[in-house]
């Protein structure tokens, strides 16, 4: 199932699961993963891409050992909010993806959250040999971290009108 705001995503995830942060790249996809309160992103791995199919079956062999409840993709939407070629290939992931899990799935602009991440390992003093490494897992990091400070928010909104 893909859900187009976090705010339809929400109600589909299951309780006390984590979630699973997408930095889709051409070569390589980065992965986060939530605590179980979603409260922290935490960077795991980076798949090399190969094919669609290889790439979702790493995929979802670690969503099901985690006990993922949902994925949230990176949009790299363009600087003025539009959306370009990379999206509609974000989008294209999703739809393939969705037909092979049950996950609800949904986006999150990933808008320079490569940029943070390279300036977070730089303000680390990370190598440049290990900052190509960790640098899409770390920018899946920024995105999952991004929609999670979000879902709080709709949490604070909802309790504070009960």
């Amino acid at each position: 199932m893909i859900c187009e705001t976090v705010e339809a995503f929400l109600p589909e995830l299951p309780r006390a699961a984590p979630i699973a942060g997408l930095d889709l790249g051409t070569h390589t996809i980065g992965v986060a993963l939530s605590d179980r309160l979603l409260a922290t992103a935490t960077p795991m791995l980076t798949i090399k891409r190969k094919k669609f199919t290889q790439d979702a079956e790493q995929l979802l062999a670690f969503t099901k050992q985690r006990e993922v409840g949902g994925l949230i993709l990176g949009l790299p939407r363009n600087m003025d909010g539009s959306e370009g070629p990379r999206c509609q290939a974000t989008r294209a992931f999703a739809r393939n993806l969705s037909n092979l899990t049950d996950l609800p799935i949904t986006f999150w602009d990933e808008r320079l959250s490569t940029v943070a991440a390279e300036r977070a390992l730089l303000e680390a003093d990370t190598t440049r040999k290990r900052r190509a490494e960790v640098i899409d897992h770390v920018a899946a990091g920024f995105i999952l971290q991004g929609a999670l400070d979000r879902i709080r928010h709709i949490r604070q909104q909802e309790a504070a009108q009960q």
